[in-house]
C-alpha cells in the first residue's frame, strides 16, 4: 500500500493506464504541459508525448465528439471535462452517440470511452461550477456513471472505467482532491463498476451516500453511535447500474433509511435509492424514508450561504434522530 492524496491517485491511475495499454490516449483543456487544471495529469504528457497527452480547443462539444469518433476508431479515449457544469455542452455527444452506439449498431460498434469530471462542490465555486449533475446522466440507458468517494476508489474506479467496453462517466469531487488515503500498489487492482460498499457496518439505520458526501456519513454515523444508535454506511460507488442488491440487504438489517447528497432533490438519484426502496424493499421498511438535499436552489457564492447551502453531519444525525424518535413515539 501507498499514502497518496485523492488526486495522486487519479495522476497514478492514468500513468499506469497509459503503461499498459498503448491505445489509451489522454485529451482535454490543459491537461499537457500544464498537466491539468488541478494537477491530474501532471507529468503525462513528458513521459508520454503530445499524441497520446493532448490539449484540446476550450470546446467541450469537441472533446465529447472526439471521444466519440477515436472511441469507435479503436482507440481508449480518456476525455477530461474540467468542471462537472461544462460536461451540459458535451450532451450530444455522450447521451445522443455514446450512449446508443453499441444499441443502434446491433453491437458492430462499441464505444470503450472514459469521460473524467471534477465536481466542484463545498469548494465555494457558486452556482456554475459547483453541480452535482450526475441524475442527468443516470437517467440515460448506455453509460455507466462511477464517483469514487476515496483515494483507492478514485483510482480503482477509473482504472476500471478505461478498461471497460462501454463508455463510463468517472466523477472526482474535488471536496476530497487533498485528502490523503492508502491506495494499492498492484497495477491491477480494480474496483469492480456495479458494486457498492459497505463503508460500515450498523443494524439501526442505514445511511446511503456517494462521492464528497461520504465522510459526512462516517462522521455522522459516529456521532450517532455517542447515542447508541448502530448506523451502517453504503457508499454507492456506482450510480448507475445501481448495486439494488446491496441496497435491499442493508435495508432488510436495519429497516430505516437516510440519502445524503449534494445534488437537488427533485429526480435525483436519491430520490431512486428511495424508489427502490419504497417498492422492491418495502417489506423491510419500518419507517419513511429522508432524503436530505441541498435547497431547490442555485448554490450560492459567499462561505456563509454556501456553509448553510450543503447538509452536514449534524443534520443528517438531526435526520435520523427525529425518524427513529417518530417511529417509538
Amino acid at each position: 500500500m501507498s499514502e497518496l492524496k485523492y488526486w495522486q491517485a487519479v495522476n497514478n491511475a492514468l500513468r499506469e493506464e497509459l503503461e499498459r495499454d498503448e491505445l489509451v490516449h489522454i485529451f482535454g483543456e490543459d491537461v499537457g504541459a500544464a498537466g491539468g487544471p488541478y494537477g491530474a495529469t501532471r507529468g503525462l504528457q513528458d513521459k508520454f508525448g503530445e499524441w497520446r497527452v493532448r490539449d484540446t480547443p476550450i470546446s467541450e462539444a469537441i472533446i465529447g465528439g472526439m471521444a466519440v469518433g477515436s472511441a469507435m476508431s479503436g482507440l481508449r479515449p480518456v476525455a477530461e471535462i474540467m468542471y462537472f457544469d461544462f460536461i451540459t455542452l458535451a450532451m450530444d455527444a455522450l447521451v445522443n452517440q455514446a450512449a446508443k452506439m453499441s444499441y443502434m449498431s446491433s453491437g458492430s460498434y462499441s464505444v470503450p470511452m472514459t469521460l473524467r469530471t471534477l465536481c466542484g462542490a463545498q469548494r465555494g465555486n457558486g452556482p456554475q461550477h459547483s453541480q452535482s449533475l450526475e441524475s442527468w446522466l443516470v437517467s440515460v440507458p448506455g453509460l455507466k456513471v462511477v464517483w469514487g468517494a476515496t483515494p483507492a476508489d478514485a483510482r480503482g474506479l477509473l482504472k476500471s472505467a478505461i478498461r471497460d467496453d462501454d463508455p463510463v462517466v468517472v466523477i472526482e469531487s474535488m471536496s476530497q482532491w487533498g485528502v490523503r488515503g492508502e491506495v494499492p500498489d498492484d497495477p491491477d487492482h480494480l474496483v469492480p463498476i456495479g458494486e457498492a460498499l459497505v463503508r460500515r457496518e450498523g443494524s439501526d439505520v442505514t445511511l446511503v451516500c456517494w462521492g464528497g458526501t461520504v465522510a459526512r456519513a462516517m462522521a455522522a454515523a459516529e456521532l450517532l453511535e455517542a447515542d447508541g444508535i448502530d448506523a451502517e454506511v453504503l457508499d454507492l460507488r456506482t450510480l448507475s447500474p445501481l448495486d439494488k442488491p446491496r441496497l435491499l440487504a442493508s435495508l432488510a438489517k436495519t429497516g430505516h433509511l437516510a440519502v445524503i447528497q449534494d445534488a437537488h432533490g427533485p429526480c435525483s438519484v436519491g430520490s431512486e435509492v428511495i424508489r427502490v426502496a419504497a417498492t422492491e424493499g418495502f417489506g423491510s421498511l419500518r419507517a419513511g424514508a429522508a432524503l436530505l438535499s441541498p435547497p431547490f436552489a442555485p448554490a450560492p457564492f459567499p462561505p456563509g450561504l454556501e456553509a448553510d447551502y450543503y447538509n452536514d453531519a449534524n443534520q443528517l444525525v438531526a435526520t435520523v434522530r427525529q425518524m427513529l424518535d417518530r417511529e417509538t413515539a
